[in-house]
């Protein structure tokens, strides 16, 4: 007995609760037994349960491909806490940030070990490839002096002994070798899509059921040109069952889905790469996605997607995980669209391909609709977030900083208040926005890719250089408020004539209240402290980025 609650008997279950409910887990479905699960959350179970273990050493390989936002944002804190040797797989540069301070690049059959998270390592691996090229270039200069020299005395007697001392200096040389170009990296670009009317696609009174359970009832949504909308919300809202609804590839039970002019709709999801045919040979597969006379060449455009020389007659058997995400890509830019629904789109892909895909959807004209648990790819891309809760979206227009701005912290404070659902409203008949009000304005000039680029880099080192000082801030101002409360509230006692009756109770009050005033001041001197380095921080990215 002794020994059982040593080893923490009777917390294991609390613990094993917490684990769960921080991997989304909710409390109906704790309970349930895990042969009832689909694959993905069969992984959170043995996820779960590794970490529950408590291991000297814990590896992991692509922990959060199966998770959402918030279970990695958990898991983030956890393993920020984790006491034991971590070694770690993942393509989720936010997630590697948060939880290694040693990367091992793998490359050219070495392993190079660089101190620091992972954009310490990029940049110092873009200087050693420098230093590297500088010191090779230098070296080839000496070689040449050198054999400049043999070849010209190598028939002289007198500098007979030179030249061989030369020549067993050339066979000495340890070489400095540059690494050649690294892994190849997809090269590829959405198709110009076709021009839609302004509203792309309208939601109105849209009710889903799944049996007994009611996900949507009565949900309202627009979505317009151009577009770049993410889909967020804790586990079980509903995300997918919105995208797939939006992609017209499920049925509603009431309601109307209203597309647009001109609109044409591609879907992505993880489902797509397991309907592959493993039979088919790559190139066989993705010919089943050409149509007829579509001028397409299915070689160059698998090539694009690194399907080159023999591997295009692989089955798709024998794919990895990454190359059938590949394949699926491919499959679905064969046709241009103008509505883009992805789920996951990131998933399997390393992280050069998954800085491809960024830009590519960056630079893409037509509305993107997608659901990640990557929060670097969602920072850089999304201008509007849908959070999707409780059978409504919620529509806030600007980046995924703005609005984490409104979301609550985790003290449980609420920023600002949560915005009713958004209904959309009905688009008057006449010309579209490009003819009318905006040719009042100035001419809109188009950033390019590398402004566009250099904007999401900015962001991503604001958020996670200033991410302590705004905690600490907004710790502060809660502490502030709350000291500033207790100084009003001894305020008001003392101007109750009732209370000098009582010597003790006043000389009480009046203890508490300078000790209140005290604390205010030194809340308030320690708040704009923290604000001046927030700011400074502001200041020095913004610096760098130009």
């Amino acid at each position: 007995h002794e020994r059982f609650e040593h080893l923490g008997g009777y917390a294991v279950e609390s613990e094993a609760r917490q684990v769960l409910a921080g991997l989304g887990f909710s409390e109906t479905e704790m309970e349930r037994p895990p042969t009832v699960l689909s694959g993905g959350w069969m992984m959170r179970v043995a996820l779960a349960r590794l970490l529950l273990s408590d291991p000297d050493v814990l590896l992991l390989d692509e922990p959060t491909n199966h998770l959402d936002l918030d279970s990695v944002t958990w898991l983030q804190g956890f393993l920020a806490e984790y006491s034991g040797v971590l070694v770690l797989v993942s393509h989720d540069r936010d997630f590697v940030n948060a939880a290694v301070n040693r990367v091992v690049d793998l490359a050219n059959q070495t392993a190079t070990e660089y101190v620091g998270d992972y954009e310490a390592f990029v940049q110092q691996r873009a200087l050693r490839a420098e230093q590297l090229a500088s010191a090779a270039a230098g070296q080839a200069r000496q070689i040449a002096a050198t054999e400049a020299f043999i070849e010209r005395f190598r028939y002289k007697a007198s500098k007979a002994r030179q030249v061989q001392s030369r020549i067993k200096q050339l066979d000495k040389l340890d070489r400095v070798v540059v690494p050649q170009s690294r892994t190849k990296a997809l090269k590829f670009r959405f198709p110009p899509p076709p021009r839609s009317g302004r509203e792309v696609l309208r939601l109105d009174g849209v009710v889903k059921r799944y049996g007994d359970l009611t996900v949507y009832d009565g949900l309202d949504l627009s979505l317009e040109r151009g577009q770049k909308i993410a889909l967020v919300g804790p586990n079980g809202a509903g995300k997918s069952t919105l995208l797939k609804i939006l992609a017209g590839v499920l049925d509603i039970d009431g309601g109307e889905r209203v597309l647009g002019h001109n609109v044409r709709v591609a879907y992505y999801a993880q489902h797509q790469l397991e309907a592959l045919e493993p039979e088919r040979t790559v190139l066989e597969e993705f010919a089943t996605a050409v149509p007829p006379g579509s001028g397409v060449n299915p070689r160059t455009m698998l090539g694009s997607f690194l399907f080159s020389g023999e591997d295009v007659d692989k089955r798709v058997a024998v794919l990895s995980g990454g190359e059938r995400a590949r394949l699926a890509l491919a499959k679905l830019l064969v046709e241009p669209a103008n509505l883009l629904c992805m789920d996951e789109p990131t998933n399997h892909l390393d992280i050069t391909s998954r800085d491809v895909l960024e830009d590519a959807l960056r630079e893409y004209a037509g509305t993107v609709v997608l659901i990640s648990h990557d929060s670097y790819l969602i920072r850089s891309l999304a201008d509007t977030i849908v959070e999707v809760r409780d059978g409504a979206a919620h529509v806030h227009l600007g980046d995924y900083e703005a609005y984490l701005e409104r979301m609550p912290d985790p003290t449980g404070r609420d920023h600002l208040a949560r915005p009713e659902p958004f209904t959309a409203a009905p688009v008057a008949p006449g010309p579209t926005p490009d003819a009318t009000a905006s040719s009042a304005s100035a001419p809109r000039v188009r950033k390019t890719a590398e402004q566009k680029r250099q904007e999401a880099e900015l962001r991503n080192r604001l958020h996670r250089e200033t991410k302590a000082l705004r905690r600490r801030q907004e710790e502060l101002e809660a502490q502030l408020a709350e000291a500033e409360a207790q100084a009003a509230e001894c305020e008001k006692l003392l101007a109750e004539p009732d209370v000098y009756e009582d010597g003790e109770r006043v000389r009480e009050l009046v203890l508490r209240h300078r000790l209140a005033d005290d604390r205010v001041a030194t809340l308030t001197a320690e708040w704009e402290r923290v604000s001046t380095e927030l700011e400074s921080a502001t200041e020095r990215a913004t610096m760098g980025s130009t």
